[in-house]
C-alpha cells in the first residue's frame, strides 16, 4: 500500500485502496506522505480518528523516520473554528437572545450572575474563563473535564459568525488563526471530512495548499459533503434571526421576518412529513417568499461591517444568520432538478420541525473541486462493492466505465461460501484512477462463520418478528452471551431486549437506557453479557478479543422508503431508464451490512460467527450474491445447527 501510494504522487494518479481491518493503514498511507516535498493533508471521518492521529501514529512515526530523513516531520491537527475558544465571544453578551444563547459580559465577576440564572451552565462557564487564562491552544478537546454542547456554544464562534481577524479585536490571539498558521507550516495536516467538505463548498482556503490528499474512511465521503451542502429552515432559527439582528434592523423588516416565522410554523404543521415531490406547496411557499424578502430588506439595513463599527462580532452574526436564511430561501423557490426537498418532523410529532433541501448528488461537486491540482488517494475497509470499486468511484466523482450495478445470477445456496469476496478485489481503473485491494491479515474462513437463517420467512413488517425472536434466543444461548445485537429500528432492537430479558438471565445492554461509551465499556468488560441498538452500533463499536463472538443482524439494512435523499436518487435512475433498487439502494445496504460484519473480527485472534436473520441474503436473486461478495469471506453456511454447534464450542473455550 505504501508503494502504491508513492507510485501514485510520483506519477500523479488518483487511487483508491481497500484495506481490512488489521492493516495498518494508517502507517502505510502516512509514510509516503512524509516523503512528499510539500504539505499532505489527511482528512478522518471522526474527530477520534483525528485525535489518534495526531496523539498516536504520527509521533511514533516521526521518532522513527527522523534518523533517516535528519529532521523530525511536523504535523498539525485541524478542526472547525467552533472547536476552539473564542475570546471575543466571551466578552460580549447578546440581551435579545435567550439565556442558552448568551454570554457573561465581563471578566469573571460578572460570572457570577450565571450561577443564579442557570445554575449548572454558569459554574461551566466560570469555569471556562478561568481555563481561557491558562489554554495555549484553546481547543475544547483540551478541557478535562470537559462541558456540555450548551455552555460550550457560548464561547466558541462559528465559521460564518466570525468578523475575521483583520476586524476583530481579539485577532491576534485568536486560538483558531494560530491553529491554521500552525498547519500552514506542518508537514503533514490532519483534518476531517465536514471540515474539507465545507472547504471545497465555500472556497474558504481553510485547509492549506497541498499536493496529496489523503482520505481515510472514503466510504463516508460523499455523505459528509452532501451534509455539508444540506440547507433548512425552521421557525426557531428565523425568529432566532431577528432577534440577533435586533436594532441593526427596520420594523418592516423585522415584521416581515416574524411573518414569516409564522407562515413556515403553518405550513409545517399541515404538510405531513416526507419528499416534496411537486415542489413546494402554497402554504410553505408564501413562508419562503415573505422569509425571502424580509431577509433581504434586513441585510440592506444592515450593509457591510467595517472595521470601525462599535461592535463588529454581533452585527457579523446578525449579517450570517441572515445570508443564511436568505440564501436557504431563494434555493428553495428555484425548486432545482438538481435539489431535494423535504419535510422533517421528529417521531413525536410535537418537537423539531423544518424545511430541508440538499443535493441529489454530490459526485458532481466532488469531480470538479477534489481531484483538481492535487493527488488523492482514498482508503477504507469497504471500498469494493460485489467485489469492484466501480459503485464506490462513481459516488466519489471518479469517471468509471458503465458495468452493472448489482450483477445477475441465482446464489448456489451451498453451505461453502458461495460467491465470496476474495482477498484482493479484481483492480480497476479509469481516466486518471486506479486501484488497489491490500486484502486483510485475518484468515476469515478459519476465524468466522456467516451464518444466514435462510429457513425464516421474509421480513415484512417492522420490528422483530416472532420466528427471527426465537432465531435470536437460541443464538445466544448457545454462546451464553457475548453478542453484538445490530438492529434496523429502534423498535426491534426493544423488542429483542425485552425477549432476552424475559427469557435469560443475560446482562441485556440496550443503547438509549444509558451512554453509549458506557455500555460499551460494560459490554466489554462482562462477557456474558449482550448489547443490542441501531445505526450507531453498526460503525462505532471496537470489542476485539471474547467479549463479542457474535454478532447478530436483523434484516438486510436497505434505506427506509421514507428516507428523501434515497428515494429521490432511486427515482431519478428509474426515470433515466435504470433501476434505482440496484444502484441505489443495494450499494448503501452493502456499506452497511459490511461495516455490520466488520464489528466481529477485530485482530488475529478473534473467532466468532455472524449471524443475518433475514433470508434475502440467500434467497433473494441477484442482489444477494452481491451483497455477499461484498462481505469478508468468512466460512458460509445456512444450517442452523452448524451455526449453534460452533456457537457451543465458543461457549467451552
Amino acid at each position: 500500500m505504501a508503494s502504491a501510494i508513492d507510485r501514485a504522487v510520483r506519477d500523479r494518479e488518483h487511487l483508491l485502496v481497500q484495506a481490512g481491518t488489521g492493516t495498518g493503514k494508517s502507517l502505510a498511507y502516512l509514510t509516503p506522505a512524509l516523503l512528499v516535498d510539500g504539505p499532505v493533508v489527511v482528512s478522518t471521518a471522526t474527530l477520534a480518528l483525528q485525535n489518534q492521529l495526531v496523539e498516536h501514529d504520527l509521533p511514533r512515526l516521526a521518532d522513527a523516520v527522523e534518523p533517516v530523513l535528519g529532521r523530525r516531520p511536523t504535523f498539525a491537527v485541524l478542526k472547525g473554528r467552533h472547536h476552539y475558544l473564542c475570546l471575543a465571544k466571551m466578552e460580549h453578551a447578546d440581551e435579545e437572545e435567550p439565556i442558552t444563547d448568551t454570554l457573561f459580559d465581563d471578566a469573571p465577576p460578572k460570572a457570577t450572575k450565571w450561577l443564579g440564572e442557570a445554575g449548572k451552565l454558569g459554574k461551566q462557564i466560570q469555569r471556562l474563563h478561568a481555563w481561557s487564562e491558562k489554554t495555549e491552544t484553546g481547543d475544547r478537546d483540551e478541557l478535562d473535564p470537559g462541558v456540555d454542547d450548551t455552555a460550550w456554544r457560548q464561547v466558541s464562534m462559528p465559521a460564518r459568525d466570525c468578523v475575521g481577524a483583520s476586524k476583530c479585536p481579539y485577532g491576534a490571539e485568536c486560538f483558531a488563526e494560530a491553529s491554521r498558521a500552525r498547519a500552514r507550516e506542518a508537514d503533514v495536516v490532519v483534518t476531517n471530512h465536514s471540515l474539507l467538505a465545507v472547504d471545497m463548498l465555500a472556497d474558504r482556503h481553510i485547509v492549506p495548499p497541498h499536493q496529496l490528499l489523503i482520505i481515510d474512511e472514503a466510504h463516508e465521503l460523499a455523505d459528509r459533503v452532501s451534509s455539508a451542502a444540506q440547507a433548512e429552515l425552521t421557525p426557531d432559527a428565523i425568529e432566532r434571526s431577528a432577534r440577533r439582528a435586533g436594532k441593526l434592523i427596520p420594523p418592516a423588516a423585522a415584521e416581515s421576518l416574524a411573518e414569516a416565522a409564522d407562515a413556515l410554523t403553518v405550513g409545517l404543521a399541515d404538510i405531513p412529513a416526507g419528499r416534496l415531490t411537486a415542489g413546494l406547496p402554497p402554504p410553505l411557499h408564501q413562508a419562503v417568499t415573505l422569509l425571502e424578502s424580509g431577509a433581504r430588506a434586513a441585510l440592506t439595513a444592515i450593509g457591510e461591517i467595517k472595521s470601525d463599527d462599535p461592535d463588529p462580532v454581533r452585527k457579523q452574526q446578525a449579517k450570517a444568520a441572515l445570508d443564511d436564511l436568505f440564501e436557504t430561501a431563494q434555493r428553495l423557490k428555484e425548486e432545482s432538478d438538481f435539489d431535494v426537498a423535504w419535510v422533517e418532523k421528529s417521531d413525536l410529532g410535537t418537537g423539531r420541525r423544518a424545511l430541508v433541501v440538499a443535493p441529489l448528488s454530490v459526485a458532481g461537486t466532488l469531480s470538479q473541486g477534489l481531484y483538481t491540482d492535487r493527488t488523492v488517494v482514498a482508503t477504507s475497509a469497504t471500498l469494493t462493492l460485489g467485489g469492484r470499486f466501480d459503485t464506490v468511484a462513481r459516488s466519489l466523482g471518479l469517471p468509471v466505465a458503465a458495468v452493472p450495478a448489482v450483477p445477475s445470477g441465482a446464489p448456489s445456496g451451498s453451505s461453502t461460501a458461495p460467491g465470496a469476496l476474495t482477498p484482493d478485489a479484481p483492480p480497476a481503473s479509469g481516466d486518471g484512477w486506479t486501484s488497489l485491494d491490500v486484502g486483510s491479515p485475518f484468515d476469515y474462513p478459519k476465524q468466522g462463520i456467516l451464518y444466514v437463517a435462510a429457513h425464516l420467512p421474509r421480513p415484512m413488517a417492522s420490528g422483530l418478528p416472532d420466528p427471527a425472536g426465537e432465531e435470536l434466543l437460541k443464538l445466544v444461548t448457545a454462546l451464553g452471551g457475548r453478542t453484538l445485537g445490530l438492529f434496523s429500528s429502534r423498535r426491534a432492537a426493544t423488542q429483542a431486549a425485552e425477549l432476552l430479558r424475559a427469557r435469560t438471565d443475560l446482562p441485556i445492554l440496550l443503547q438509549g437506557e444509558e451512554a453509549l461509551p458506557l455500555l460499551v465499556r460494560k459490554f466489554r468488560e462482562d462477557r456474558a453479557s449482550c448489547l443490542f441498538g441501531v445505526m450507531s452500533l453498526w460503525q462505532g463499536v471496537d470489542v476485539p478479543g471474547d467479549a463479542c463472538q457474535l454478532v447478530v443482524i436483523d434484516r438486510l439494512p436497505f434505506p427506509r422508503p421514507d428516507e428523501p435523499l434515497a428515494a429521490a436518487r432511486s427515482a431519478a435512475v428509474d426515470a433515466a431508464g435504470g433501476s434505482g433498487f440496484a444502484s441505489v439502494s443495494v450499494p448503501i445496504a452493502a456499506i452497511r451490512l459490511a461495516q455490520g460484519v466488520g464489528r466481529l473480527i477485530r485482530s488475529t485472534g478473534d473467532k466468532g460467527v455472524v449471524a443475518v436473520l433475514d433470508s434475502r441474503l440467500e434467497t433473494a436473486r441477484g442482489y444477494g450474491a452481491f451483497l455477499r461478495r461484498s462481505l469478508p469471506p468468512f466460512w458460509y453456511t445456512t444450517r442452523p445447527e452448524v451455526a449453534v454447534g460452533a456457537l457451543q464450542r465458543l461457549a467451552k473455550s
